[in-house]
């Protein structure tokens, strides 16, 4: 590079396309006339995604071209400035530079930014309560100058939860986080909130931590660190670390009282020193700040992945925080947008009784612990344990669905732990649908038996339901309890293959033998079943005989009976992601609400299709007539024989070319027993391929022998009674009972990055030889704390971090 015009093409060429991603300077640095002394003019600086420059800077005289990084004074024609970017070369854009309006000698540039973080997503490094302020120094002062209301929203006045089914917008970094309020005028400008402006004595904020997540942005955007001299609820005095060491840039915040706003009393800048330190994070971006900027990401979606969010921050700001931060930072906005963590323990009391107002009938089961102060009881406090609930419309639904139930749990993944147990039926059409749920300290053999004997209490007291779940010992132990219920010939018990396969795995590293045993779980017929097990057998007689320690009839389509009508699995995930997306992120509260509301609109939805359907006519369900109509496909190569006059009784043999040669394949079908040797038709409770073909020949309506499960009126029958809509609060009795507080042993870990619930297994093992490296600079041979580019950072300063 030969001058600043070379710089400056490097600085707006960045800008114009972010995709070059960060930007990273190397200077050498030398004394030049006029560049030393505490008395030298000091131009303010902008920087670029902590990348640290000194540009001159003047107040707005031409237009300027919005941009949501740097954005140069050039002159843009009318006919011009509806186009989309800017195909000039970076000889012409240095002219433009060049040529650009000048005062005093200086080219002029201004950083455009767009957004407005909301004010309350950002804290202070002190305790979030305050007491009474009271007056300071200069509080006689006259102003007239109008304070706008706070644009700051607590979680309290937050009732409109937002939709979380929508699909990710980056674009909602931009956006206000709470869109329709009012804005406050005390501070800010076209420019936003995103530190890109030089502060100004008199300006003025609507609270200390609107003022705090100004100067943090400052120092963070500018790639330079400042240090907390004085905070309290009066005055916020912050220093650069460089202070007296060639940068003078300081900063005094005070409130004044009888105004009730904060204002600059002090400032001292801009910062004339320089990064000291090589970093992938910054010591101002905390989760506070990090908060403020993914606040309209997670209101878009809850379930949005932290990883994610840790892009979209680098993206911002120019640094990459660590897992933890941004964990944190996600925490704090969920509290915000829902409510906060603990409060809303408090809420499922009341929840309880509004919704056994508004929806008579609703199971609710909150169970308690007591709290202990030493020896003595708090009578008004009591530790949340476990809560079962369900609604009249799924009970009555489940009267009208395949007669089976997939239960299984899923983890919590909020600032609490816990885990989530939900009943899942099927209706006729294959749609999934949530009966019952839970809410529970973790899958033990107490949680299940609490939630397993209420389901069986309220949801599913019909005989002969099938249970599908995986191997967990606690599940087993809960269903052959002798006073729960599930016993046979009352119920009885299936894996899910799913899970079967899984532990499978464990045992045997062949991917191919996992898949031959998936075949043999779906295997419909003896026949077929055996066929693959002489496979597994011929691979290795240890898997085979892994299998039958599992017993047949419990991970077996061909030796259950009938009961799972071809429903292998538990399904859990489909049911999360299409009914419950996101909700495992939610405090409790907002948890159990959501239930009520998703499954409002899913009863909604279904029922009108299946009432469309009705009113064209249609007798069965999509699903079913799609098989029909590919077995009508497979059956016109048949040959049947009638083997009684009752017509009920065949032998149909298939004929199909196989290997250029025709093979006959027979099968026996009865269909006064409803049995076709093929299985299906005994698996799936319609007509297979065999038996279409066997009533084809005899002229018998096929409909006959299809469940009722499958016909549309049953399917009508799921989704009639529909949800009725929640009162207002202020129509609601209070409730006066203790209050219910989080067990503090549930909290997630507050030291490292969150502990992962999953079950790993041998797939999640990493490269035993892969070299270690350090997080901040990349080398391997030490780790981050030891790293040598950190000790610069390390400065003999007075004073606290922020």
């Amino acid at each position: 590079m030969l001058g600043d015009d070379d710089i400056r093409v490097i600085f707006h060429s960045h800008a114009r396309f972010p995709d070059l991603g960060a930007m990273e300077l190397f200077a050498k640095m030398a004394d030049v006339e006029g560049s030393s002394g505490g008395s030298a003019p000091n131009p303010p600086t902008i920087g670029v995604d902590g990348a640290s420059s000194a540009i001159p800077i003047r107040h707005d005289v031409t237009a300027h071209v919005s941009s949501p990084s740097f954005a140069a004074d050039l002159a843009v024609h009318a006919e011009d400035r509806d186009c989309m970017g800017d195909v000039r070369t970076f000889g012409e854009l240095a002219a433009a530079i060049r040529e650009g309006p000048v005062l005093d000698g200086a080219t002029t540039f201004m950083e455009v930014r767009d957004g407005d973080p909301a004010a309350e997503a950002i804290g202070d490094d002190d305790s979030d309560s305050e007491p009474p302020v009271i007056g300071d120094e200069s509080d006689d002062e006259d102003d007239t100058r109008p304070v706008a209301p706070s644009q700051g929203q607590t979680s309290s006045q937050t009732q409109q939860y937002p939709p979380h089914f929508s699909t990710l917008d980056l674009e909602a970094m931009n956006q206000p986080a709470f869109p329709g309020r009012q804005v406050s005028s005390i501070h800010r400008d076209e420019h936003g909130m995103h530190g890109a402006e030089e502060f100004e004595v008199g300006q003025r904020f609507q609270s200390k931590e609107e003022a705090v997540l100004m100067v943090k942005n400052y120092n963070i955007r500018r790639g330079v660190q400042y240090k907390v001299f004085e905070s309290d609820q009066l005055k916020y005095h912050g220093k650069c670390v460089q202070f007296g060491n060639g940068c003078n840039w300081l900063i005094r915040v005070t409130m004044r009282q009888r105004k009730g706003y904060w204002e600059v009393r002090k400032y001292n800048g801009p910062h004339t020193c320089l990064a000291t330190e090589l970093s992938t994070d910054h010591r101002q971006l905390d989760y506070h700040v990090i908060c403020a900027s993914i606040l309209s990401l997670v209101m878009a979606d809850a379930a949005i992945s932290v990883k994610v969010l840790q892009n979209a921050v680098s993206t911002t700001y120019g640094f990459k925080p660590s897992y933890r931060k941004v964990w944190m930072a996600k925490q704090k906005a969920i509290a915000q947008i829902y409510g906060d963590w603990e409060e809303s323990y408090n809420i499922i009391p009341r929840w309880i009784i509004e919704v056994q107002m508004y929806m008579p009938g609703s199971i609710a089961v909150l169970r308690t612990s007591p709290v202990r102060s030493g020896n003595a009881v708090d009578e008004s406090r009591v530790f949340f344990h476990r809560l079962f609930w369900t609604f009249p419309p799924c009970v009555e639904a489940f009267k009208h669905c395949k007669p089976l139930i997939s239960i299984d749990g899923t983890h919590l993944y909020g600032k609490y732990g816990g885990t989530l147990l939900m009943a899942i039926a099927q209706d006729g059409n294959s749609n999934i649908l949530p009966v019952a749920f839970g809410l529970v300290e973790g899958e033990n053999t107490e949680s299940w038996k609490f939630f397993l004997t209420h389901l069986r209490q309220h949801v599913t007291p019909q005989p002969g339901i099938l249970v599908i779940s995986d191997r967990h010992n606690a599940i087993k132990a809960a269903l052959v309890a002798e006073d729960g219920g599930w016993l046979p010939p009352a119920a009885y018990r299936a894996y899910c293959a799913r899970h079967i396969a899984a532990n499978f795995a464990l045992n045997f590293k062949s991917k191919d033998a996992r898949k031959i045993l998936v075949n043999a779980a779906y295997a419909k017929s003896e026949q077929e079943h055996q066929y693959y097990m002489e496979i597994l057998r011929s691979e290795d007689p240890a898997m085979v005989e892994w299998c039958s320690r599992i017993g047949l009839g419990l991970w077996t389509q061909y030796r259950d009976g009938g009961r799972r009508y071809g429903h292998m699995t538990t399904n859990i995930s489909e049911c999360i992601n299409a009914v419950l997306k996101g909700t495992r992120n939610l405090p409790v509260g907002s948890l159990v609400k959501s239930t009520y509301g998703r499954l409002a609109e899913l009863f909604v939805r279904k029922g009108k299709e299946a009432e469309m359907q009705l009113g064209a006519r249609q007798e069965f369900s999509q699903m079913l007539m799609r098989a029909i109509e590919k077995n009508k496909q497979a059956s016109r190569n048949m040959r049947v024989e009638l083997y009684d006059r009752g017509n009920t009784e065949f032998v149909v043999d298939e004929i199909a070319p196989t290997g250029g040669r025709i093979a006959l394949t027979a099968c026996r079908v009865s269909l006064s027993a409803r049995t076709c040797d093929c299985g299906y038709f005994q698996a799936l409770h319609y007509p297979c391929r065999h038996v279409l073909a066997a009533c084809s020949y005899c002229r018998l309506d096929w409909r006959t022998y299809v469940d009722d499960v499958y016909r549309l009126t049953t399917i009508f029958n799921v989704y009639k009674m529909g949800f009725s809509p929640p009162m207002a609060d202020d129509l609601l009795p209070l409730y006066e009972g203790p209050q219910v507080i989080p067990d503090p042993g549930m909290m997630r870990a507050t030291v490292g990055r969150p502990r992962t619930t999953r079950i790993r297994n041998s797939m999640d093992e990493p490269e035993p030889d892969r070299t270690k490296r350090c997080g901040m600079c990349r080398v391997p041979g030490h780790t981050r704390r030891q790293c040598p580019l950190r000790a610069g950072a390390s400065g003999h300063h007075e004073g606290s971090n922020a």
